[in-house]
């Protein structure tokens, strides 16, 4: 009688090696979503055909090498020690970019400018590189600027650079669309500020995917941080941005630079806004201000004139406020209209506001003050095409809105500055000091502030020649309006 083996089954060993074996791996080259098989939509962007397959992972090694310690090439010196030269900036020319960078642009920095196409990010960076060259007799060190453009042909960026005045023995331009002639260029001509646009543009033959994907934008972007590093080369990066306005590309990108500036602005007006996302070398909530036009693009060192409008008499439906960008007060003008609607649903139209803040103002007013608006139609803007998103509008919105709704206008020297909450509190908000002195310096005397904003409750005078009111309510602000309008009557 014999007896059954209890070894394997001939075949068995190759087939648990079939089941084993991994299967090609595809990701999206435009946000690099990974999915086990081919599909034509990526499922985590909706980019049609950008899907590929990964190339093959090379294979683990069995045991992970002993790694032995070596001397470092530059040892650790004391903190102390470190030469602060080397991360001083220097001014771009442009006061305002220079503000939000935190001085002007450091020696081997890579800033990156995203902006919607057509907002004037290439308009700005030949401005700063007409600028740099431009400075030369005033700084010693300065060297030439290279600007790369992948998008544009040297004839239309010249063509721009007589528009703007922009043109320098010393800038020096180049199209291309190839990593590696871009180097060359920077060996050829050794310049101290570099501008890309734009690193989607960039590829490199050494890297798989097509310009603009995750790999293509990764790759480029390191060796020229490398580069840029290693010779002390002032390097900006133009980035696209998506349809909801986030930078396109992998999120590596904003890791692996220094600085990320968001450049906005509505196309229907000529104010344009550079913020500050990431900044290492200086404060991230800075906001430079911009206007547009036919000569090019200047910095507005004074803006708050282009969010006020001037009336010969005060008019129902209008109210200042002043808004923080970054560090910067700005003071911005509330217009509304409320108009009868023959509609069953009246129309709720908001154009510069938060049009959640400002349904909630509307809420709060019918609810609590009894100003009937739910069978009328409510209009609210701002002036000058600014946006303004920080609670800190509240009460100028709920102000304009009940100023048009009794059809009464606001004293044209009152500016109204608080969050307004669901029971109709009014909230504080920061800096209030610094809001109210740049109310009385451009000539307003009246002052609407939260309970506990105030200039007892905060021990800063308040400026010179501007009476400020707490008020802890929306009733008790349209009281104080109320008296206000029958003084200035009076």
């Amino acid at each position: 009688m014999t007896s059954r083996s209890s070894g394997t089954r001939p075949g068995s060993a190759s087939r648990g090696a079939a089941v084993r074996t991994v299967r090609p791996a595809y990701h999206c080259d435009a946000c690099g979503f990974a999915v086990p098989k081919w599909v034509g939509r990526c499922p985590d962007c909706g980019s049609w055909g950008s899907v590929v397959e990964a190339a093959p992972a090379a294979a683990a090694p069995a045991a992970m090498p002993a790694l032995a310690a070596r001397a470092p090439s530059v040892p650790a010196s004391p903190i102390g020690t470190v030469d602060l030269e080397e991360a001083a900036h220097r001014p771009t020319g442009v006061g305002e970019l220079d503000r939000v960078l935190g001085g002007g642009l450091v020696p081997g920095s890579v800033v990156l400018l995203a902006g919607e196409p057509g907002v004037g990010k290439s308009t700005l960076l030949l401005e700063v590189a007409y600028r740099w060259c431009a400075s030369a007799p005033a700084q010693p060190a300065a060297t030439p600027s290279l600007v790369v453009s992948g998008e544009e042909s040297a004839a239309q960026v010249r063509l721009r650079a007589e528009r703007t005045g922009a043109v320098h023995d010393s800038l020096f331009l180049a199209t291309e669309t190839d990593l590696a002639n871009v180097l060359g260029h920077i060996d050829t001509v050794k310049p101290g500020l570099l501008i890309l646009d734009s690193v989607q543009t960039i590829a490199s033959p050494e890297v798989d995917g097509s310009a603009g994907g995750v790999t293509q934008v990764r790759a480029v972007t390191a060796a020229l941080v490398a580069v840029a590093k290693e010779r002390g080369i002032a390097t900006v990066l133009v980035g696209h941005v998506t349809k909801d306005g986030a930078i396109a590309g992998p999120r590596v990108l904003e890791h692996l630079v220094d600085v990320v500036l968001h450049f906005e602005g509505d196309r229907h007006s000529t104010l344009r806004l550079v913020r500050a996302v990431k900044n290492r070398f200086g404060a991230a909530d800075e906001v430079g201000c911009f206007e547009m036009h036919d000569g090019g693009i200047r910095g507005l060192a004074d803006p708050s004139g282009l969010f006020l409008s001037r009336h010969a008499d005060p008019v129902p439906g209008t109210c200042v406020t002043v808004t923080v960008e970054g560090r910067r007060p700005l003071l911005t003008e509330v217009q509304a209209l409320v108009a009868p609607s023959v509609l069953p649903s009246p129309r709720r139209a908001v154009s510069g506001l938060d049009s959640a803040r400002v349904a909630m103002a509307l809420a709060v007013l019918e609810r609590r003050c009894k100003v009937r608006l739910h069978d009328r139609e409510v209009f609210a803007a701002t002036v000058g095409g600014v946006r303004v998103t920080e609670p800190s509008a509240d009460l100028a919105v709920s102000l304009a809105v009940a100023s048009a709704s009794r059809d009464f206008p606001l004293p044209a020297d009152l500016v109204a500055i608080g969050e307004v909450g669901l029971a109709g509190e009014v909230r504080p908000v920061s800096a209030v000091p610094r809001r109210l002195s740049e109310a009385a310096r451009l000539g307003f005397t009246r002052a609407l502030v939260p309970v506990g904003c105030g200039p007892a409750a905060t021990g800063v005078d308040a400026p010179a020649g501007l009476s400020v009111t707490e008020v802890p309510d929306l009733g008790a602000a349209l009281r104080a309006v109320a008296d206000a309008t029958r003084e200035s009557r009076d």
